[in-house]
């Protein structure tokens, strides 16, 4: 069983930044997966981005691309999303997910262990 605990969201002003972290226990970032997922108001929850067990993969959604960084301390069991150059059509409530094997996926119904969200809004 793997928990997942989100933490660093929080209101900032457009063009602002934050640091999501995902405290990750029960088994090793090794053997896991990692994804980032973004649910807003009255929207399906999409995809933000992934980072592979090895963390020598990453990929991210267009809209975040450029702007946010996926990345992982092994040490700590920890992965962060780093957001810069925030939107209001940021704001949403953050999800951290994991899943177990070698690829990385985009889909929520790949995700076996989820995290209970961290809100992030945005102001204009």
């Amino acid at each position: 069983q793997v928990q997942l605990i989100e933490s660093g969201g929080g209101l900032v002003q457009a063009g602002g930044s934050l640091r999501l972290s995902c405290a990750a226990s029960g088994r090793t970032l090794s053997s896991l997966a990692m994804g980032w997922f973004r649910q807003a108001p009255g929207k399906e929850r999409e995809f933000v981005a992934v980072i592979n067990c090895s963390g020598g993969s990453t990929y991210y959604a267009d809209s975040v691309k450029g702007r946010s960084t996926i990345s992982r301390d092994t040490a700590k069991n920890t992965v962060y999303l780093q957001m810069n150059s925030l939107k209001p059509e940021d704001k949403a409530v953050y999800y951290c997910a994991a899943r177990s094997g070698l690829t990385i996926a985009i889909v929520t119904t790949f995700y076996s262990y989820w995290g209970q969200g961290t809100q992030v809004s945005v102001s204009s």
